[in-house]
């Protein structure tokens, strides 16, 4: 039989987890060869992850990536199947037989496969990032370790769901203003460019003298006629690289984010959603037995704000030499002082994640009532904008009637 090439998971002595390959003629063959060496793998699979990553590149790179939702809803589906006392490989099977996106699908069998082949849940999760993500894999890794899987994936679910919600809640938030203003400055430009020159023409004919706000819209209407508008859009078009380009970068990523945290409305907003999004990663992270330094490397890595980051990295450095968390947090002053309290109370009560949840709940909650009525105050104000738009453009063409009727007279 010719030599497979495997990947064993293993850990040194201080407990860091390194990979090592080795070529045997079967499974039972790389067991022997690793037990002779001295070590005892945490998963032992063959070795098809170099060929994955390019087959991933080349036909997965146009599909789409599951969203949180999806994942949201494969833990439950897959706590109810460990529940009920499906084997962990038959639930995946199960689970990618259900999967409409092509890429999950092939994740789940492959997954499949592994853990067929002797690997951990934790690590076959990890070869797919695209389809699950650090936070995923880092509770699957805790659940299988401590033997709580199916309750460590129905947290997973939840927090995977309050997340989805909070997406939703912020895309509602910003989506409407966002959307009627795009509707707003297009009406205004098609009657702009293309009505007012047709009524500018009727009154010229007639020998009306246009008012100034009318000679105005037209001359602007002119203006957004000529070469000048493609020299505006190429401009806003390079302004919108530049901006792409300089979130690109590490500087101009944490000024950009610094300074939508102090954007009027929405920056409490996006401060909030990040808080509760901290809070509930955390808490769930440190419930299902995740290191804390671990569960601070996730979280910094999904809070989606730069500052915010940076704050919780420079905390972990300062709990890594023993320092505290909410001290930590407490000196860089980008989260809540109510939520850095909370902290504080966890710590001393020996209950951080039961209290970091209820901050989460408490945020969650202002979060939903910030959206309510910033959607209640920007609807009017939407509506007048747009009043105001078309009025400007109805007014300028009714005001030279006045002439008009006055010449016939």
């Amino acid at each position: 039989m010719a030599a497979q090439t495997f990947l064993a998971v293993y850990k040194d002595r201080q407990g860091k987890e390194k990979n090592l390959r080795l070529k045997a003629s079967d499974l039972a063959s790389a067991k022997r060869s690793l037990r002779q060496r001295g070590i005892i793998p945490v998963s032992l699979s063959s070795d098809t992850t170099g060929n994955e990553k390019v087959r991933q590149g080349l036909s997965l790179s146009l599909e789409k990536v599951p969203a949180v939702k999806d994942k949201a809803v494969f833990a439950s589906q897959m706590a109810a199947l460990v529940s009920a006392g499906v084997p962990i490989v038959r639930s995946l099977e199960i689970l990618a037989e259900q999967q409409k996106l092509p890429m999950f699908k092939r994740a789940l069998l492959r997954i499949s496969k592994d853990v067929n082949q002797g690997s951990s849940l934790g690590a076959a999760l990890r070869r797919w990032p695209k389809v699950f993500d650090n936070l995923s894999v880092a509770m699957v890794e805790a659940g299988e370790a401590g033997g709580v899987l199916e309750e460590v994936l129905k947290r997973l679910a939840k927090l995977l769901e309050d997340n989805a919600k909070l997406q939703n809640q912020i895309r509602g938030a910003l989506g409407y203003p966002v959307t009627v203003l795009v509707i707003a400055i297009g009406v205004f430009l098609g009657m702009t460019i293309f009505l007012i020159p047709t009524f500018a023409g009727i009154f010229e004919d007639l020998g009306a003298e246009l008012p100034a706000f009318t000679q105005l819209m037209v001359d602007l209407s002119a203006l957004l006629r000529s070469s000048f508008s493609l020299l505006l859009f190429g401009g806003l078009l390079l302004l919108i690289w530049l901006i792409k380009r300089a979130y690109s970068t590490k500087v101009g990523r944490r000024r950009i984010d610094g300074l939508t945290l102090k954007l009027p409305l929405f920056g409490d907003l996006i401060r909030k959603t990040a808080t509760a999004q901290f809070c509930r990663t955390f808490s769930s992270l440190t419930r299902a037995g995740v290191p804390i330094l671990m569960a601070l490397d996730i979280v910094r890595d999904t809070v989606g704000n730069r500052v915010l980051s940076e704050a919780i990295e420079a905390s972990k450095n300062e709990v890594q030499q023993g320092g505290t968390l909410s001290l930590a947090l407490q000196r860089r002053k980008v989260f809540p002082t109510m939520a850095v309290s909370m902290l504080v109370i966890g710590e001393e009560s020996g209950g951080v994640d039961a209290m970091l949840s209820k901050v989460a709940d408490f945020y969650e909650d202002e979060i939903a009532a910030t959206v309510k009525a910033m959607t209640a105050m920007l609807e009017p104000a939407m509506i007048v904008i747009v009043g105001g738009i078309v009025g400007s453009i109805l007014l300028a063409m009714y005001l030279p009637m006045f002439s008009v009727f006055d010449n016939i007279k």
